[in-house]
């Protein structure tokens, strides 16, 4: 006779419990890869609208830290964010006032500048030419290029360019603006904006996280910025300063080639060279022949190599330092698909990129990697 009571409980057999969730298998690196192509092809496809929000936000995380000392001492954010803003502005309407004459004077005088100096560079370019007439002779004895063609091809390039400034030029103003409005908003709203989405993201620890990572980006940005900014300035006042005295550019002129190095310094490896060509053409168009010809763009390139590899290395430390091939490719692919301003946001947004991976755990190797 049984007893339910009695029963050893051990030897019940167990109830059937569900069988574990099975891990889930990792990303695979081909749906990264697909992942991060689909992610370019939007951006590019986007760009009307992804650069001036882009453009904005930089111009915010620059203006940020002055935003929030002039809160120390008692401004409104709203009123601080206008006086920054204004400052900016105010700062490069009196730059482009110093340089537009200097500007407008060389593009009127060019032609007959470059009339002057057309035997220097027909000796110079006389290879070229020659080679060029060899194979345009043989693309005509081949039938490679029909003459129909050669007409057709140089009526294309006779556009006027005052008629594509003026297509444009409703176009760019409404981005300028847009740009502006958005800056000022972002330096108003931002912080509320940044609050509100951080509070969205679950777990106290990866809230943490998030608020380290943004700080980080925003205090990195600024430091970077302000201290390219500094160095460029440098450089354009010592490039002037050299012009002026040592080849003998008059002080407007000597300026505006400092201004037009600062400016380009902004973009890495690409601007200097844009730089230095530019200098080269300038010295052939002033300076008597061709040995002093080579002395602005040899003073460009001297200072440029004495500030990029003495100079700001030393000043940003390795914290900011990324790897040359990495900002060779950064600045391919962000060239090619935004441009100029491309160019200029490369290194922002890969010191953003190297202070996220720095930030997430086991990703510091791939920071480490971008060094």
């Amino acid at each position: 006779m049984s007893n339910d009571a009695g029963t050893d409980p051990d030897a019940v057999e167990p109830a059937i419990e569900p069988p574990e969730e099975a891990p889930r298998p990792p990303s695979s690196k081909a749906a990264i890869v697909i992942a991060t192509l689909l992610a370019m092809a939007m951006l590019w496809a986007a760009q009307e609208i992804v650069l001036p929000v882009l453009l904005a936000l930089f111009f915010a995380l620059i203006g940020n830290p002055v935003i929030r000392l002039l809160g120390r001492l008692r401004i409104p954010r709203a009123l601080a964010a206008i006086l920054v803003l204004a400052g900016g502005i105010a700062l490069m309407v009196v730059v482009s006032n110093q340089v537009a004459q200097p500007a407008v004077d060389w593009a009127r005088t060019m032609p007959q500048q470059m009339a002057k100096v057309t035997p220097k560079l027909r000796a110079l370019i006389k290879p070229v030419q020659d080679a060029n007439r060899m194979a345009e002779s043989l693309g005509k004895a081949t039938g490679a290029v029909p003459a129909s063609k050669q007409v057709q091809m140089v009526a294309s390039d006779g556009s006027d360019p005052l008629s594509r400034v003026a297509k444009y030029a409703p176009h760019l103003v409404a981005q300028l603006l847009a740009v502006i409005l958005l800056t000022l908003f972002f330096m108003i709203f931002g912080h509320t904006l940044e609050r509100r989405a951080v509070e969205l993201v679950p777990g106290k620890n990866q809230r943490r996280i998030t608020v380290d990572i943004l700080l980080s980006i925003e205090q990195e940005i600024s430091r970077y910025v302000f201290t390219i900014s500094i160095i460029n300035v440098l450089l354009g006042l010592v490039l002037a300063t050299c012009l002026h005295f040592f080849v003998g550019i008059d002080g407007q002129s000597a300026l505006l080639w400092g201004t037009l190095a600062t400016l380009l310094n902004y973009a890495p490896i690409v601007g200097p060279l844009i730089g230095v060509a530019v200098l080269l053409v300038m010295g052939i168009v002033t300076q008597p022949d061709l040995p002093h010809a080579l002395i602005p763009g040899g003073i460009y390139l001297g200072l440029h190599l004495l500030e990029g590899e003495i100079l700001t290395p030393v000043v940003l430390g390795k914290r900011m330092a990324i790897s040359p091939l990495m900002l060779m490719i950064a600045l391919l692919v962000f060239g090619w698909a935004w441009g100029i301003i491309g160019l200029l946001l490369a290194v922002p947004l890969l010191v953003c990129l190297k202070i996220v991976l720095s930030k997430l755990d086991g990703m510091e190797g791939w920071a480490r990697l971008m060094e």
